[in-house]
């Protein structure tokens, strides 16, 4: 039986934690697998439940974070090059930028005969100044030479790799799209849509609409806090803007909140006359999807942006803009409406489409509903992937 040695940056919440998780579940009795992982930032939440509850236990590695830090690097390196000697994997998959970095250089100098990574996003532009992007992107064209195959989720982060970044030669780039269990947006829809709004005291006139992920830059809740301005003065329609996430962010979102003149809450506070409510993290993300009528995405950058395929599947249309691998994941005017990035007056537009018509945000969620159905299950992620492995470690005369 091949050996997998699964390298994860961290375990916060995100698609990158299931994509590795479900591999290393399900991807069992054909490969032995190994979880590792670095520990999360302070401002994110924890998803070590997902893994717990598939009774996986993961190796974690204290000095893999998500800052760079060349002391703790380094020993995050050597430790996983222990872990290469004792473990002796035939396969060592990483995932995201920094177990990428350390993870293959460690699987190199082992000689493990199949290396390869998975671009849950790229960090090429919206994160970092020129110089420190052109350093990471000379790192990476290194780190793919030298790996056995790249694996991006979809078939736009590919292009972007190849013929935007140059990274490497498109026959070394894989499609594999996330796979997730979205079985659970499927029941107690209703229940949970009533308990989500009582909650948060959210009429049943007024329109729900909710943005879901980090409180960082790449994010932009800026442009979704101007379109929920222009919304708002321009429209009869009561709504409230729902903020589910914390980051580094929280503090400035909240003065713009003032400077715009939007009341907010957060859960501990009285959200009766508030139109922006902030509730950071909610695990059971099925409760909340079930309460909202309307998913938004603001991003800069994006990979294959999770609160997206939950929304379809949670038959919620969507407003976003079109950035990363957006259009892999939504049918344009059929599950969502797209806008370019920073267009607040285009956002806004799309935003009040969706709010005044009830039907037409019917018809986009059930449509959402079908399309991830048939494109996003884990079962088909594990089957890609366990091909993928196979044809390598042919490859490498395995």
């Amino acid at each position: 039986m091949p050996k997998v040695l699964r390298i994860i940056n961290r375990l916060n919440i995100g698609g990158p934690t299931y994509n590795a998780a479900y591999l290393s579940k399900y991807l069992a009795p054909e490969f032995e697998t190994l979880l590792v992982a670095g520990i999360k930032d302070e401002s994110e939440e924890s998803s070590e439940y997902i893994v717990e509850e598939m009774g996986l236990k993961p190796l974690y590695i204290p000095e893999m974070k998500r800052e760079i830090n060349l002391s703790d690097d380094r020993k995050a390196y050597l430790r996983i090059r222990k872990i290469i000697k004792e473990f002796k994997p035939d396969i060592v998959h990483t995932h995201a930028a920094k177990a990428g970095t350390v993870g293959r250089l460690a699987a190199f100098h082992e000689k493990v005969p199949v290396v390869l990574h998975t671009f849950h996003g790229h960090v090429f532009h919206s994160y970092f100044n020129p110089l420190k992007t052109k350093i990471f992107l000379q790192i990476e064209r290194y780190l793919a030479k030298r790996s056995s195959s790249i694996i991006a989720i979809s078939e736009i982060q590919k292009s972007e790799l190849v013929n935007d970044y140059k990274l490497c030669k498109a026959d070394k780039v894989s499609v594999v799209q996330l796979g997730f269990n979205l079985d659970r947006f499927y029941i107690n829809r209703l229940e949970n849509r009533v308990s989500f709004r009582q909650k948060f005291h959210i009429k049943d006139d007024e329109v729900a609409i909710g943005i879901i992920g980090r409180l960082v830059p790449v994010k932009n809740h800026e442009l979704f806090l101007r379109a929920i301005k222009k919304v708002v003065k321009n429209s009869s329609v009561k709504l409230k803007a729902i903020i589910i996430g914390d980051g580094e962010n929280r503090l400035q979102i909240e003065q713009l909140c003032t400077t715009l003149k939007l009341e907010y809450a957060s859960e501990q506070f009285d959200t009766n006359h508030s139109t922006i409510i902030f509730t950071s993290w909610i695990k059971n993300i099925e409760w909340a999807m079930a309460g909202l009528d309307i998913v938004a995405l603001t991003s800069l950058n994006e990979g294959t942006p999770v609160s997206l395929i939950e929304a379809q599947a949670a038959a919620k249309p969507i407003v976003t803009t079109n950035v990363g691998g957006i259009m892999d994941i939504v049918i344009e005017n059929k599950t969502a409406l797209l806008s370019e990035s920073n267009d607040v007056d285009a956002f806004a537009k799309n935003l009040n489409t969706l709010i005044k018509n009830s039907q037409l945000r019917n018809d986009f969620g059930l449509a959402g509903e079908k399309h991830v159905k048939q494109k996003f299950g884990y079962q088909r992620l594990v089957n890609d992937i366990s091909e993928l492995y196979q044809q390598l470690l042919l490859k490498s005369n395995f």
